[in-house]
């Protein structure tokens, strides 16, 4: 039994004595862990052979090191500074040593020791971030809020990533908990290479969060499986020119040379077979984009008020002695940096001769109802992306500082381009440049912005052309339903101004020319609301409005006719001091080659009466006025056929009257059943195309435009206005009994406030809402409108 035992524990590649005096070691290099012999022979506790087995026993916490510390550094490429290579590196450092240090311990000890060493390290590494940062609150707090939002806002950081203590939290703790098991599988259990698996898992995981947005980490790559072969090709202790099974009998030892023999054939020809295998797979991955796992997490999401601040302009303009903000503003830029033939917004009486507007928010996308933001905001540290100016503008830098008094929502004011903020976590869109407070808003916040203002050369905008292509098709894009009369004035303004400045300089002096700005109209900026403030009678209040008409306005007749167009909300700031409602205001911004974009000012000029839209638009007449009929002619070009008399036709054997009269009833009657076919067909097809077509977003707003026809033909029209959920409570008066509109009205604000979210259920679950209304609807009609309900046209040619 004993040799027995003995052999399974060297074919094994455990520890144990044998009788001849050879030893195996059971703890890898240099016996590392204790509870392994050593037997050297006499001179084995010589300095020699403890030098030699110090030398055996160094490369693999080496290796170790060396593989976690890599894997800090590829992923400290999307962090800024290297500071988190830095950190991870001395966690791998730390998690070694500790396991090193700690050998002649029990292992069930290790584990607690090297845990409490890394809450030292971790809080450490958070106070010294937390402290670069300027983030405020003490150390448990800070711990807290990372331990609790770590990994979504490290998934949701703006790259480059500031080391924070919530983007660097995880990192740390991985990169010492892969140290700490590498090395006490790899040095007290003597397994080297599945040692390793933890430090791989580690680097890959980081490869996976860096994603495609750093180059492909080739040289680390290399690096790793270099440092790894080094690790594997120092022989343990006691394996260096001994035979494990030398002291064995001659039938048992070569009893166990054949198990080895055969074991590292299987273990050769496993790794040849996935080589064989993998090797093609992963070869055609090459030139693949990695994954980014980034899409998996959603990011940081704002209220509709902050996603259309624009419908709070009515509202303070209401109050405008409300102060939201105060504001104290360092330029470093000359005086002169900024002409005084600028088209921008033009500051208020009394205020200073080169205003600062303040951005709250910039609206790319309008569906015909509303503007929004449309932004993707990423958690983002005090350092900003960098964008390259354009080329012909001049930059300075603006430093404010802003405390926040009555505004409200999460969107934070900076001065445009934000570069630095200090003073609040924020979450950035870099597309739009508009800055949010996760948080929320709270009075008394004071933050630091410093800005990169850019001012174009407006020397070179009568030159300029604009961009077009599908780069800029989100500013450029006019959703359905646009009225004639804006189309037909939008032809009218660009008609004689071929160049993009002409024709934006065009739609600017017509808005600021014929219409009042007032601070009691109403708020609203849908297609039908800006027909009625540009062709409205001004004895019922059309040709008036605030900032947000005017702007709207701009923005949509722009691209009417080819210019890339934004809305930008925003605050008048001359200076230090208070910003209060009535400095708030929306201005359009115009995208122009190599100046990037132009802000305009359609606002009227004060103590100018606006001249009545009647006199440089007239809309085209639907039919010619009678005096431009032509006469009838008096005197016929050629002589008249003779008529012949009654008895005369008779007497040709023509048709008789009865037959031509039959015949033509027979065929209008005809011609009506074709008619009454054809439009049937068209009606069905229609609803076809607008509850089978599409993705789910464009069947739900199909199943809303078949709610809304059918309250059309039922007389019960409703306003283009009103709100979806206005539109749900009318169907609903209209109808009290029958299908659930207001689950409909809810699906259709979902897609219009978060496209691409619906599913294929809702979608179905929306035409089949839509349906039972409508044959709801069409039940409770006299019998005679139920019979003309489908074949009437109006749907095939109402505005969609």
């Amino acid at each position: 039994m004993g040799r027995g035992a003995q052999v399974v524990t060297v074919a094994d590649g455990q520890a144990g004595r044998s009788t001849g005096g050879v030893a195996t070691d059971a703890a890898g290099p240099a016996g590392i862990g204790g509870g392994a012999g050593d037997a050297t022979g006499p001179a084995g506790g010589g300095g020699v052979a403890r030098v030699a087995r110090a030398l055996r026993a160094v490369p693999v916490p080496l290796a170790l090191v060396a593989m976690i510390g890599l894997a800090g550094a590829v992923l400290g490429r999307v962090y800024a500074g290297p500071l988190l290579t830095w950190l991870v590196l001395g966690a791998a450092v730390g998690s070694v040593l500790v396991s090193v240090a700690a050998r002649r311990l029990p292992s069930w000890l290790v584990a607690p020791v090297s845990v409490l060493a890394m809450a030292g390290w971790t809080a450490w590494s958070l106070r010294l971030t937390a402290t670069r940062a300027e983030l405020p609150g003490g150390l448990a707090e800070v711990t807290a809020d990372a331990a609790a939002n770590g990994i979504p806002r490290l998934l949701t950081a703006m790259i480059p990533v500031e080391p924070t203590p919530d983007t660097v939290l995880v990192p740390l703790v991985a990169a010492w908990l892969a140290g700490l098991a590498g090395a006490e599988v790899a040095m007290r259990a003597g397994r080297v290479l599945l040692g390793y698996l933890p430090p791989v898992l580690l680097y890959a995981a980081a490869l996976y969060v860096v994603g495609p947005n750093a180059d492909p980490a080739i040289g680390p790559t290399l690096a790793l499986v270099a440092v790894a072969a080094l690790g594997l090709a120092v022989p343990p202790r006691g394996a260096a020119g001994a035979d494990a099974a030398a002291g064995l009998a001659p039938a048992v030892r070569a009893a166990v040379r054949a198990r080895l023999a055969a074991a590292s054939a299987a273990g050769l020809a496993v790794v040849v077979g996935l080589v064989a295998l993998l090797g093609p797979l992963l070869a055609g991955q090459v030139d693949g984009r990695p994954v980014d796992p980034r899409r998996y997490v959603e990011p940081p999401q704002v209220e509709t008020l902050d996603e259309n601040p624009l419908i709070r302009i009515s509202g303070w303009a209401l109050n405008p002695g409300q102060q939201l903000l105060d504001v104290r503003t360092q330029r470093s830029g000359p005086p002169d940096s900024v002409p005084a033939e600028e088209p921008g917004p033009t500051p208020g009486p009394g205020a200073d001769a080169r205003p600062v507007p303040i951005r709250l928010a910039v609206l790319s996308d309008y569906d015909g109802v509303t503007w929004r933001v449309g932004a993707t905001y990423r958690n983002a540290g005090r350092i900003l992306p960098v964008t390259a100016p354009a080329a012909d503008s001049t930059v300075e830098t603006v430093r404010q500082e802003i405390t926040v008094a009555g505004l409200s929502g999460r969107l934070l004011p900076a001065v445009a381009t934000p570069r630095q903020v200090t003073g609040a976590r924020v979450a950035y869109d870099p597309t739009t440049g508009t800055l949010i407070r996760p948080e929320g808003l709270t009075p008394g916040l004071r933050y630091d912005v410093t800005s990169a203002l850019e001012t174009p050369d407006f020397n070179l905008l009568a030159t300029a052309g604009v961009p077009a292509g599908e780069e800029v098709a989100r500013v450029l894009r006019v959703a359905d339903g646009v009225p004639e009369p804006l189309r037909r004035l939008a032809a009218q303004l660009a008609e004689s101004n071929g160049a993009p400045y002409a024709r934006a300089a065009a739609v600017e002096q017509f808005l600021a020319e014929h219409y009042r700005l007032v601070a009691d109209a109403p708020s609203g900026h849908a297609y039908p609301n800006l027909n009625f403030f540009l062709f409205g009678p001004r004895n019922a209040g059309g040709q008036r409005g605030t900032s947000e008409q005017f702007a709207a306005a701009f923005a949509v007749l722009g691209r009417l006719t080819g210019l890339p167009t934004r809305v930008v909300v925003g605050f008048r700031a001359a200076g230090d001091g208070p910003v209060r409602a009535g400095d708030a205001y929306a201005w359009p911004e115009v995208l122009f080659d190599g100046l990037g974009w132009v802000p305009f000012d359609p606002l009227p000029r004060p103590d100018e009466e606006p001249r009545p839209v009647e006199e440089d638009f007239r809309p085209t007449p639907e039919e010619p006025p009678p005096s431009e009929v032509p006469e009838p002619t008096v005197e016929p070009t050629e002589s008249p056929e003779p008529v012949a008399a009654p008895g005369d036709r008779a007497g040709r054997g023509g048709p008789s009257t009865a037959l031509l009269v039959g015949g033509g009833t027979g065929g209008m009657l005809l011609l009506a059943g074709a008619a009454l076919l054809a439009l049937l067909t068209m009606r069905r097809a229609l609803t076809r195309a607008r509850l089978e077509r599409g993705d789910p977003g464009q069947r739900i707003a199909g199943a809303w435009r078949e709610v809304t026809d059918a309250l059309r033909l039922a007389g019960h029209p409703v306003g283009g206005e009103l709100s979806a959920s206005e539109v749900a409570a009318h169907a609903r008066a209209v109808l009290p009994v029958g299908a659930d509109v207001e689950e409909l009205a809810g699906l259709l604000n979902r897609t219009a406030f978060a496209p691409g979210t619906a599913t294929a259920e809702q979608a179905a679950r929306a035409a089949t809402t839509a349906a039972d209304y409508v044959a709801a609807l069409r039940a409770a009609r006299p019998w005679w409108r139920r019979l003309l309900w489908s074949v009437r046209p109006g749907p095939l040619r109402w505005p969609r």
